[in-house]
Formats: structure tokens, sequence, C-alpha cells
């Protein structure tokens, strides 16, 4: 009886999962697996020798000063975009759900900048920053824009941020519209007639019981931000003087643009864990705050 119960469970696995399951194992672990062994070898991505060369290739990126600064800068862009991403996001999902008139389309409206792809909304904003406000800049005198902002080091960082986030706030505004509309109409009533105002009842009421929002919010924010490559590549391209290289970039860039793709994979299997180990560690902590909340 029980090999017949565990038989059945089998079949139904394999035809509700099966497919699933072997193309996540093909598509994920294998080329993971695989990738973890080429970080032992000296592979140029080209020929078919890989030579074994031991921890040489992580010895490599700990000297290398060019990849801990690109890592460095990835982490303030990070924290920058992160925070500016979840407000903007916040901000615009109480506006689409405060019953505005025409709230769908703007709901719509603020999203289709995601459906964008990296390439492409790079190359608008490049056009964007390079003409456009330029050519504002000098026909109204204005200083601050009478030159681009990607010619300089900081300007460049600054345009990645308000592109980043241009792009995922419309996203993020989804998952906090549905936090907004999970919190009881009669809870916030009650909160109205005991004398809140709309302010106290977000501060005091939503934003607790949306803690899961959140948590999904500044996960997905944080491993996009960690992983950003497009947007780098096509509206910088790590310029000025390699000043806005992010690591995604710089791991890119050390495996096929320079050959040493066993010291690209060590980069990148670093990067791997630091994202890992900062998503882990957000979603923990909160994770107890909502249970607290």
């Amino acid at each position: 009886m029980n090999t017949n119960s565990m038989s059945f469970k089998c079949r139904q696995f394999l035809m509700f999962a099966g497919i699933t399951t072997v193309t996540f194992v093909a598509v994920v672990i294998v080329p993971f697996i695989y990738g973890l062994y080429l970080t032992f070898t000296s592979w140029d991505g080209v020929s078919k020798q890989k030579p074994f060369v031991g921890f040489s290739n992580y010895m490599s990126t700990f000297a290398d000063a060019a990849y801990w600064q690109a890592l460095g800068r990835t982490f303030i862009y990070s924290i920058i975009a992160v925070i500016l991403v979840n407000v903007v996001a916040f901000i615009l999902a109480f506006l689409v759900t405060s019953g505005v008139k025409g709230q769908n389309f703007f709901r719509a409206g603020f999203f289709i900048p995601n459906l964008i792809g990296g390439i492409v909304l790079g190359y608008i904003w490049k056009f964007v920053f390079n003409r456009a406000f330029v050519a504002i800049g000098e026909s109204l005198s204005i200083g601050a824009l009478s030159t681009s902002w990607l010619a300089t080091t900081s300007g460049a960082m600054l345009c990645l941020i308000i592109v980043s986030v241009w792009q995922y706030a419309g996203y993020m505004m989804l998952i906090y519209v549905a936090g907004f509309m999970s919190v009881s109409a009669d809870v916030l009533e009650a909160a109205r007639i005991d004398g809140c105002t709309n302010m106290q009842s977000i501060i005091h009421i939503s934003v607790p019981l949306m803690v899961s929002s959140f948590v999904q919010c500044l996960f997905l924010t944080i491993t996009r931000c960690f992983m950003v490559y497009d947007v780098n590549l096509s509206l910088t391209n790590g310029e000025p003087f390699n000043s806005s290289v992010m690591a995604a970039m710089h791991v890119y860039n050390q495996a096929f643009t320079y050959k040493n793709y066993g010291t690209g994979q060590a980069e990148a299997l670093i990067l791997f864990i630091v994202c890992a180990v900062v998503g882990v560690l957000q979603v923990y902590i909160g994770k107890k705050a909502e249970v607290s909340a």
C-alpha cells in the first residue's frame, strides 16, 4: 500500500513538476556547478584546454583592486537606488489607491518603463542626458543642464540612479498597491472614527500591515541593483574613465573582453555570494519585523 502510494506521488510529481524540475536543473544547477569548476581553471573562454590552476583565480580576484572598487561602487549605487526606488514606488502606490480619477491609467503609465529593455532604456536616456537636457539648459541658460551629466564621474553615477529609479519604481508600485489593498477597510474606518489622520493611519496601521510588501520589494530591488549590467552598458559603458563600471560589468569584461574566463567566473561567484548574503539577511530581518507587526 505504501509502495503504491509513493509510486502515485512520484507520477504526480513527474506530471506536474517534472519538466520544470529538469529545466531548472539544466539551466541553473548544472551551469552553476560547471561555472564553479571553471573558477579553478585558466580557461580563456575559447580553447578546448582548461588547465587546472587551483585557487590562483581567487588569489587574483582578491588582488584585483579594480574589482573591489567596482564592488564598492555597486554597494553605493545599490543603497541609494534601493531607497529611492522604494520611496517613489510607495508614494505612487498611495496616490493610485487614494481614489484619484484615472488611477488605473496612472498605474499602467507608471508600470510601462519596466517593460522597456535595459539596453533600449539606456540609449533613450543617453539621448535625454546628452541632447535634450543640454539643449534645454543652453536655451534657458541653466548651468547645471548646459553640459551632459554623463561627462562627469559623479554625474554618470547620478544618471544611473535616476534611470534605475525610473525603471524599477513602477514594478515595485504594483506590489505596494497590492499591500495597500490588503489592508482591511474596516480597520482604516475604525481608525478614522478614533480620530486618526490619513498620515497617522498610514504610519501606524498600513505600514505595519504591509511589511511583507516591503520585504518583497526590497529583495527584488537589491538583487536587481547588485546585478545591473544592461543599463550600465548602454547608458555609460563604464565611462568616464571607468568611474561608473559596476561589478557585473567588470566581471563581464574580465571574462569576455580580457579572455580571463576563470578569474571572471571567480569574481562572479564572489558577487553572487555577496548578493545572496545581503538578500537573505534582508529577508530574515524583514520576516522578523513581519511577525512582530
